[in-house]
């Protein structure tokens, strides 16, 4: 064996360990946010903080230095294939903003993120802010600690963007959701005075969980998802988890007198897992073995859930099956009636509840606190009243108590300051890629209204899922649809459809 390749053996080697280790943190934080006994929260956040810990030393130690010098001359760049090529580059990028960060500092940190969503979880349930903000503070102050040390151009908030959509600015942020909030505003306030409005009292009558269960799982199996690689868990924020290929978990959190938050907040991770699960097995073991970006990903959920789940076509097929579950609930209830009800639009509190199409102004909310508070404009104690007034502002509604406001998302217990954002994002780019799909899959209507999710799915694979992490957001929405990211298709998409719903001119 040349020097060469004993070099990619002992890379590839190390990558594997460290994946082995995140394997093993993702095991652990699935237990904690789906069942795990309260008294072993402690010891097992400090478990969890050592080994991302050593994790974390791997990616900063003299071994992948060496190797990362030795892949980086340009003799070995180009002998290298672009799995390795791009393993180097991500690995280079990690290193320099990490090998900046104290090891104690960063266990420290996690053992905190830890311990933090079970308490914004006992919070939560309690109505009391006062039991989650100590902790919030801490991470705020870590947060910015790390941000101080990283560097940034132009916007604190620049560096942590560029950690879930790579490229991304608060700058380039502002142009796109300023374009997409001139376009939807007078939508929004054009369907609130609508002569026709849904009817929406079935929706929350008696939907037992256990059949619940029955329908979600149906479902899944009709989309796509494979049960033998992947499971279904119930939990407070539902989320999904890409151990490895053959092991993609998703979680869903079932409410008796609202089933359809249960269902598309399914078909929502369900999006997330067949991503995830149709990675290119060349990318297995590695940290390509995930979705490029946070925007791209969250594409795949809002795709499948509302795209898909919430189209006429989808309903044609599945609305006898589901009435056939719920005989009771949806007696004389008409498909378009339910249609119609399903993609309901009004102000509300919550944003996992939230329709299509104001779900952006609950992303902007956050998105400006974050900037404060990451910009040190705000503190803790005063995020409560703020959230409140920007409800008020956007929305129109103020939420009677914390649980309902700014207690309800469990992303900055976990330390996700600059991840929100990609939720919008992902929107915009879900309607970009759906525009190109149905050039090339003209009848992709017949398919969805026959079941056959097959072409739709192959399609993805080929295009999105299969690159892993091998491509930027930028590379694949170029390449798949020929343009950077345009704000307009959403805005066109979502036109188009409430439009017609709500029978405007």
């Amino acid at each position: 064996m040349g020097v060469f390749e004993d070099k990619q053996k002992g890379f590839m080697e190390l990558i594997r360990r460290m994946k082995s280790y995140y394997e093993a943190v993702g095991v652990m934080y699935w237990d904690l946010r789906t069942g795990a006994p309260k008294k072993g929260v402690p010891t097992r956040s400090e478990a969890i903080g050592l080994l991302s810990t050593e994790a974390f030393k791997m990616s900063i130690s003299e071994e992948m230095a060496g190797y990362l010098a030795f892949f980086e001359e340009e003799e070995n760049a180009k002998q290298s294939d672009p799995i390795t090529k791009k393993l180097v580059e991500e690995c280079r990028k990690q290193y320099d903003r990490s090998v900046k960060i104290p090891s104690d500092r960063y266990k420290e940190y996690v053992v905190l993120t830890s311990q933090a969503e079970s308490a914004w979880e006992e919070a939560k349930h309690a109505d009391d802010y006062g039991k989650f903000s100590p902790y919030l503070e801490k991470i705020i102050a870590f947060t910015r600690e790390f941000v101080e040390i990283w560097g940034y151009d132009a916007h604190p908030y620049d560096s942590l963007l560029d950690q879930y959509e790579p490229g991304m600015t608060v700058a380039k942020l502002d142009e796109v959701f300023g374009s997409l909030r001139e376009k939807l505003v007078p939508l929004v306030h054009a369907v609130q005075n609508a002569e026709h409005k849904p009817q929406t009292d079935f929706l929350y009558k008696s939907y037992p969980i256990d059949d619940q269960k029955v329908f979600n799982r149906y479902i899944l199996n009709q989309l796509g998802y494979d049960f033998e690689a992947g499971r279904v868990d119930e939990t407070e924020h539902p989320f999904a988890t890409g151990l490895n290929l053959g092991d993609v978990r998703i979680t869903t959190h079932y409410k008796e007198h609202h089933f359809a938050d249960a269902l598309f907040s399914t078909i929502h991770e369900c999006g997330h897992a067949l991503y995830e699960q149709n990675i290119s097995p060349e990318l297995d073991g590695t940290l390509l073995c995930s979705g490029t970006s946070m925007g791209i990903h969250e594409s795949q959920s809002r795709f499948w859930e509302n795209m898909i789940g919430r189209s006429r076509p989808f309903w044609d097929r599945y609305y006898a099956d589901l009435q056939k579950q719920f005989p009771e609930q949806l007696a004389g209830i008409s498909e378009e009636a339910f249609y119609l009800a399903m993609n309901e639009a009004k102000p509300s509190l919550i944003r996992t509840e939230s329709d299509e199409l104001t779900y952006n102004l609950h992303i902007m909310i956050r998105y400006e606190l974050e900037k404060d508070i990451i910009g040190g404009k705000v503190t803790v104690d005063e995020l409560p009243a703020l959230w409140n007034a920007k409800y008020e502002e956007y929305l129109g509604v103020t939420p009677p108590n914390n649980t309902l406001g700014i207690l309800q998302d469990v992303h900055w217990a976990g330390g996700s300051f600059g991840y929100f954002p990609s939720y919008a994002l992902g929107n915009m780019y879900a309607a970009q890629f759906e525009r190109t799909l149905r050039k090339e899959i003209p009848n992709l209507d017949e398919h969805v209204r026959g079941g056959d999710f097959r072409p739709i799915k192959a399609w993805l694979t080929e295009k999105i899922y299969r690159h892993g992490g091998l491509k930027t957001p930028y590379e694949l929405i170029t390449g798949v649809t020929g343009e950077e990211l345009n704000p307009d298709y959403l805005a066109q998409y979502l036109t188009k459809k409430y439009k017609d719903a709500y029978q405007l001119a």
